[in-house]
């Protein structure tokens, strides 16, 4: 290179036009942070006061009764204002304050506008407040690591995902000694609230946390954040208090952006079926909302499976005077029957691609893995007890395993007051591919759990799939369809008669608008012997190649693309309802910090109506938990919420199926979310599942 082209590139490099399109700030992020979200009416008032809400009420666990006797007498507080406050409330609403905040737990969309409206609302009723942000999440807590938000940090993060500000981690606060790091921490500081901003189990530990640092005049305040929508609160009559955590809508937005491209590749390239998996281990909301929101050919919810009854099954078992309990939840056997007859059924209409929506959990939904899990766990830790060596030393192959549990089988067979593995139990194992029996074998860990997260779930489903779909195309079951303008032109440019042909090879030639081939027909040998049979060929003649080419066009190849959707949505930009969710979010933990509260997590009531509707409260944490088995031992977490069948939104989606699914002629009907745009008014203003609840609820009570 030359002198010359060196002083030409040092130019070109601080060329205005260069520096400004190469730059890491553009116009779009600049106005997405300088967009102020609106906020509920109730923060107009120069002062904030809590009413209490006796009418919400809750089943309190009495093992949280006992832990956290200090808070579980909470009640649901609403955010009021105060027009005339007395120079007492004024001057505590008003006192300045040390506030500290804290990510745990993944990172959802809208968490630094928590950390915005928490910012906002301090430093206007004392500009003397700190917010401090511990770093790294927990760690940051139990380590003293923290930052001094300023004005000019919160700024550069308003509006904008993911949880850069400060960090986050998944630590938890959760033992004597991390607890008295915890304290510590506060007391060096002198913090007089901790806000904690996660999920159920991070909103858990600030209960406890709560009333750890209660007597030393510590406030903690949770804030419910999750992508997967499974923080929904009710009180014991069924009030929404919360109708979903932050970050869902943006996580689905994002997710339905990338899987409607693939509605329209799909339809564009027509030779793939799309398996996308979602975010969602326990509960399906993200796959509802997906479906919602692109109008997948297909979609599971896993809640909808383990509720499944199969009569059939019922109603033979009652004609021998017997109860057949394994008729109760959809097996993966069946699963894989349903998927592949709406594949099937796509295919014969000319269809024979598609995009499918997968829960992250759905096995977990499946009655009979349940049931495996439970029966293999019995019968490896039985064995354990039984013997010198361990199961998993003992048989090492995976055709050992199998080998040992055929003897179960058997014993069973012999003898009846055996019941653990049965012959059905055998069968149905037999059906799963060889890597999940290797998976549902594997070695359990410390606690005996079996390591669910190690599975691959779409590979389970889609095996099982392949293997049927072989067979249906062998069985002369699972063709594409052709158009009747297609066949007639192949057949003519190819020198044959397409009225003389089409009997003797479609099985609905004279009616149909797609023609099939006959089931019979599965082989060049099998169509040669139907042509023969129906007179249009002789014994010895070859098949016309315009006969052989429409035979080829009716063979279906079904191939895959997999897809997996999650943290691409945790770190997505949020929509504008996330954004003036969090935001609100943010301004209601200081009010309920500047009121004096402590173990209540930060909601906003009405959020699947209008925003005028939007009621600012405080929840107890404390009456939310309850006693469940997580690995291995009772312990008392937040229950986490799981799609409702009887829900509007799944009514929805359920009537809408067979019209999405489109196994008819004509096009699919395929819906385009568009981008999320920042204050679009054209914008989505709540997630569809949230709108569509509240067309199937009652008004909220006042």
């Amino acid at each position: 290179m030359t002198e010359k082209d060196l002083i030409s590139l040092d130019s070109l490099m601080k060329h205005p036009d260069v520096v400004k399109v190469t730059d890491k700030e553009n116009q779009q992020l600049i106005d997405r942070r300088e967009c102020i979200p609106p906020s509920c009416k109730v923060f107009e008032n120069a002062c904030i006061a809590l009413e209490d809400r006796e009418q919400y009420g809750f089943e309190i666990d009495p093992e949280a009764a006992r832990k956290l006797p200090d808070i579980i007498h909470n009640k649901v507080q609403a955010v009021v204002g105060v027009e005339r406050p007395s120079g007492e409330e004024a001057a505590e609403h008003g006192k300045a304050r040390a506030i500290g905040v804290v990510f745990s737990g993944g990172p959802a969309p809208g968490g630094h506008n928590v950390i915005a409206g928490i910012y906002d609302a301090a430093v206007k009723a004392n500009p003397d407040t700190k917010v401090l942000g511990f770093l790294m999440g927990p760690d940051g807590v139990i380590e003293n690591e923290y930052t001094v938000l300023t004005k000019e940090i919160v700024d550069s993060y308003r509006n904008l995902g993911g949880f850069g500000m400060i960090k986050t981690g998944r630590t938890k606060i959760d033992s004597v000694k991390k607890v008295s790091s915890a304290r510590q921490t506060c007391k060096d500081l002198g913090l007089d609230a901790l806000v904690i901003i996660g999920g159920d189990d991070s909103n858990t530990n600030a209960a406890f946390l709560a009333q750890e640092l209660k007597d030393d005049g510590v406030q903690v305040i949770g804030v419910p954040k999750t992508i997967d929508g499974d923080i929904q609160v009710r009180d014991k009559s069924g009030n929404v208090l919360c109708a979903m955590s932050f970050g869902f809508h943006t996580a689905a937005r994002a997710f339905a952006t990338e899987i409607s491209n693939l509605c329209t590749d799909a339809s564009s390239d027509v030779k793939y079926w799309h398996i996308c998996k979602v975010m969602g281990r326990v509960a399906s909301h993200l796959a509802l909302e997906v479906a919602l929101q692109t109008h997948a050919n297909l979609t599971l919810i896993g809640e909808e499976l383990s509720e499944y009854v199969d009569y059939e099954r019922i109603q033979k078992a009652e004609k021998t005077g017997q109860t057949d309990y394994t008729a109760f939840g959809m097996t993966i056997r069946h699963l894989s029957r349903v998927i592949c007859n709406g594949i099937v059924r796509r295919a014969a209409v000319g269809k024979n691609y598609g995009v499918m929506v997968i829960p992250e959990g759905v096995l977990e939904f499946i009655n009979e893995i349940q049931t495996f899990i439970i029966k293999l766990n019995t019968i490896i830790a039985d064995f354990n007890e039984m013997h010198d060596r361990p199961f998993h030393l003992e048989f090492q192959r995976l055709e050992e395993k199998l080998e040992y549990l055929r003897r179960l089988a058997r014993r069973s067979r012999e003898d009846d007051s055996f019941t653990l593995w049965n012959t059905r139990d055998d069968d149905l194992f037999s059906d799963l591919p060889i890597f999940f029996q290797e998976g549902l074998l594997m070695e359990r860990d410390s606690h005996g759990n079996f390591p669910f997260s190690q599975v691959e779930t779409d590979k389970v489903i889609m095996g099982l799939v392949q293997d049927y779909l072989a067979w249906l195309r062998d069985q002369g079951k699972y063709k594409v369809g052709l158009t009747r303008d297609y066949y007639e032109k192949t057949m003519k440019k190819g020198g044959a008669d397409p009225q003389l042909y089409g009997p003797a090879l479609f099985r609905n030639y004279q009616d149909g608008e797609f023609l099939l081939m006959k089931e019979e027909i599965m082989s060049l040998k099998t169509l040669t012997q139907e042509m023969i049979r129906c007179n249009v060929l002789k014994e010895g003649e070859s098949i016309p190649s315009a006969v052989q080419a429409i035979y080829k066009k009716s063979i279906p190849s079904f191939k895959t693309q997999v897809h997996f959707y999650g943290y691409d949505g945790r770190g997505s930009d949020p929509t504008w309802f996330d954004c003036t969710y969090t935001y609100n979010l943010g301004l209601t933990v200081f009010a309920l910090i500047a009121a004096g509260a402590t173990g209540q997590m930060a909601a906003i009531r009405n959020l699947e109506r209008d925003f005028d509707t939007w009621e600012p409260i405080g929840i107890p944490i404390g009456p939310l938990m309850h006693l469940e088995e997580r690995k291995g031992k009772l312990t008392l977490v937040i229950e986490k919420s799981t799609v409702q069948l009887n829900s509007a939104s799944f009514q929805v989606v359920k009537n809408l199926r067979e019209k999405w699914l489109a196994a008819h002629p004509g096009p699919d009907d395929f819906r385009r979310p568009g981008p999320i745009n920042m204050g679009d008014p054209r914008s989505e203003d709540r997630p569809i599942t949230l709108a569509l609840n509240a067309l199937g609820s009652t008004p909220p009570e006042e």
